[in-house]
Order: structure tokens, then sequence, then C-alpha cells
């Protein structure tokens, strides 16, 4: 990923800072887009994965939607191209501000996840003399199998509407004047990568679906949500995800009613293996047990691994040392969970090199943070550093 002549750009390049292959992502998007389009799924790229306008500006080139969990994601996607008959408005805790603005900015839908929620779209959108098209976020109690913080498909998950209160909101829809449904929505988690349990998610689908339509009650979309994962261990053999393999699943195991559209949301799968963050050495303290690599980025650019323990490959990118030590690899921050890795194996490193953190291009730069009140790392495309 990185040629000698990028390394000897990076040296030149105050640290820490993100840097995105774009030669990478747009090979990706492009994949992604052609599996789409064979199997004739809508993608709406997740802009919480990476919010980067840079970035955005090249995805939506590929005539994807956008799938937004804010009114400022939904106004980022605007301002970047994304077309607003194309943006979906996801998440658990709309403000009615925002629902207001995503109102006033006739996006094509809002994900509801909650009877109440779906009572206030109608009374706002009736206020603005507005008609509001709906999907409601169904919980189907499947187990994605991944960390329980990135779970969301479960019934004891704060997200979607269960089961069991369906009867409720199809009688509060009765009562709305102001909302249409126009689909259904999963979202049951984040980093998957076993395709068995999108298996299972289609056949729950089915089954909720059948449950509709015994009601009498056919919708023209279904939304199966993303949360395809990466190969964090392997980025360069593995730098784009099987996209046809994805969406070949839903094909075969998901029964569509005639004429219905799939969606599907994938943010990390699109953006993560192009992007790394790139950090200097602070310092090499000696331990008990194995060194440290004190970095100038931490937690506050790569969030992750302190949040919920996730591996990122680290590389000596300027290292020319044949020697292997091992290193617990951490950053500047006043707190013991800002590590990156434990006993890590590493050439002998010294102050001043170069580390990369691989996989950095989704949750990196989005979830950054000014903790300490530190400046927020800056970020570089490939052709920014030509």
């Amino acid at each position: 990923m990185f040629s000698a002549e990028l390394i000897k750009k990076f040296k030149s390049t105050p640290t820490p800072f993100f840097y995105y292959d774009t030669a990478l992502l747009r090979k990706t998007l492009e994949q992604a887009a052609v599996a789409a389009k064979k199997h004739d799924i809508e993608v709406h790229y997740a802009l919480k994965a990476n919010a980067n306008k840079q970035l955005l500006k090249i995805i939506q080139g590929y005539g994807f939607g956008a799938d937004c969990v804010s009114v400022n994601e939904v106004l980022r996607a605007i301002e970047c191209g994304f077309l607003p008959d194309k943006i979906v408005f996801a998440g658990v805790g709309k403000s009615d501000e925002e629902i207001r603005i995503a109102l006033e900015n006739n996006i094509y839908c809002f994900n509801c996840e909650s009877l109440e929620e779906i009572e206030i779209i109608d009374e706002i959108a009736g206020k603005l003399k507005k008609k509001a098209s709906i999907a409601l976020r169904i919980n189907p109690n499947v187990n994605a199998h991944t960390h329980h913080y990135i779970t969301t498909g479960l019934e004891e998950n704060k997200f979607g509407i269960n089961m069991w209160q369906l009867e409720d909101v199809l009688k509060a829809l009765t009562r709305a004047k102001h909302v249409t449904l126009i689909g259904l929505h999963f979202h049951i988690g984040s980093q998957i990568t076993d395709m068995n349990v999108y298996k299972t998610l289609c056949l729950r689908v089915n089954e909720i679906q059948q449950w509709f339509a015994d009601r009498n009650i056919y919708v023209p979309n279904l939304n199966l949500g993303g949360g395809l994962g990466i190969d964090y261990y392997q980025p360069d053999n593995h730098s784009i995800v099987d996209f046809e393999k994805y969406y070949s699943i839903f094909r075969q195991f998901l029964k569509l009613n005639p004429g219905q559209k799939l969606h599907t949301e994938p943010g990390r799968a699109l953006v993560a293996q192009c992007g790394a963050l790139i950090s200097k050495v602070l310092y090499v303290k000696k331990g008990i047990q194995s060194n440290f690599i004190i970095l100038d980025a931490g937690m506050t650019e790569l969030l992750r691994p302190a949040l919920y323990q996730s591996y990122h490959k680290i590389e000596n990118i300027t290292s020319q040392s044949k020697n292997t030590l091992k290193y617990d690899v951490v950053g500047p921050i006043c707190e013991s969970s800002d590590c990156f890795g434990k006993a890590i194996d590493l050439p002998e490193t010294n102050r001043g090199d170069l580390l990369a953190l691989r996989s950095a291009g989704a949750y990196g730069e989005s979830m950054a943070l000014d903790y300490n009140l530190r400046d927020r790392a800056k970020s570089y495309l490939t052709e920014d550093l030509k």
C-alpha cells in the first residue's frame, strides 16, 4: 500500500494524519456497484463510517444513495452531491428539529424505530403540510455473532421495533394522516464476516414479510441494512470484500414480493481498507514484559481499540532493521485504555519512525475526538501528496 515515494512524502507531512488510497477506494466502489447492479440492489453508503467531504464526493459519483443517522449527516450528504430522493434517515433518537430539517429537504425515507417516533413525524409533517415516507425498522432478534457493542438486532438492544409491538404500530399508522409506509428495514450489527448470519436474516425476514402479507400489507421497499465486515488481519490480501458473494446470499434466500426493491447500507466495507492512520514514534520506553512504543496518535484519532478492543494491523513503514521485537503500541492520551496493541512483533523501532495503523478508513476520522484538547488530525488523499 505504501510505495517508497509515498513514504518519503509521509516523512515530510506533520503527524498524525489519515491517508486515503483513492485508487483502492475507486476499485472497491466499482466492484460494489457492479455487483449491486447485477442483483438489482440499491446501495446507500452509511456516512457514519466516514463523512470526509472529499471521499463523499467520490462515493456519490458511483450512483449510491446515503444512509444517515443525524441531520448533519443528511446535510453533509446533500452538500457533497447525494440526491435527497436517495437519502434515508435512520437512528433511534431523531430530534424534532432534525425531523423538521429532513422533511424540508425532501429526503427519501425515515427509518422509524418506535411507535412514538412515527406519531411525532406525522405531527411535524402535518404542520409543514408534507407527507413523510417511512420504513419500519423491525428488530428480527437475529444474532450477528459480533462484538456485543456493535450487535443491534436482538430484542435486548435499543434499536428497532419488536415483533410484539407491530399490531399497535399498524393501528397508529391507520390514524396517521401525514406518513406513508413504503418499506421495512432491518439491521442486525456490524463487522459481520459469517455469511450464514445473512442467510439467517433472510429467512427471518421472509417470515416477517409473511406476517404482513397475512394482513394484506405489502411494501415496495425492503432494506436489509449493512454490517458487512472486512479482514483487519490481512488488509493487503483481502483489500476488497466479496460483494458478489454478499449480494448473492440475498438473492438466494430472500423472497421479495413482486416489484419489491431491495436496499442495503454498506459503510465500512466500502471505505475501511483504503484508509490508514499514520503516526510518528515519540518515544520507545523500556517495560517489564515488553517495550512501549509511544505514538503521537492515540484513541483521539482511532477510538475503536479502546472502545471495543478492536484489532488494527500495525506496521513500521520506515524501519530498516532486521531485528524483530515485541512492543506494546500506545498513544499519548491520559488513559490506560489508550492502547493500539499489546506484544506486537515489529522491526526494532526508534524515535521518529513512522507507523501505519491499517484499515482505518472506517470509524477512524468519523469517531475522532478532541479529548485532552488535542488538535484534530488532518486527512490526505493520494492526490494531495503528489
